[in-house]
């Protein structure tokens, strides 16, 4: 959770201060609307909650993000099945996705013995 929150903060981060230099990498076109940077601060809030439950090892808000992460993963399959964006949106959705799935594993084998811990999953 931890490392996925780092991930967060630093994507928003991009979207807001350089969104143009972020999107282009992936083709997106350029834009000067302020969807972009919302987006970047949304991303930025949501990693600042990552970061700081990943280090307190918060077991229910990960076992929450799990069906809150696949959702975004199916969006975004559902927006470039429809044509609405491109497919390079998916390779967003696989980084929540495979964050998603070291989570569930993480939680699976975690035991749950005294001063066990998911951190970092």
């Amino acid at each position: 959770m931890f490392w996925f929150g780092v991930y967060l903060v630093a994507l928003g981060l991009a979207l807001i201060v350089a969104p143009n230099v972020l999107i282009g990498l992936f083709g997106f076109p350029p834009t000067n609307e302020p969807w972009i940077r919302v987006a970047g601060v949304l991303a930025f809030v949501l990693g600042f909650y990552y970061v700081r439950l990943g280090r307190t090892d918060e077991r229910r808000f990960f076992e929450l993000t799990i069906p809150a992460r696949l959702a975004v993963f199916g969006f975004f399959a559902a927006f470039v099945i429809l044509g609405l964006a491109s497919p390079i949106l998916l390779a967003f959705g696989c980084v929540d996705l495979a964050g998603t799935l070291w989570t569930a594993l993480a939680l699976r084998a975690d035991v749950r013995e005294p001063g066990a811990s998911t951190v970092g999953a």
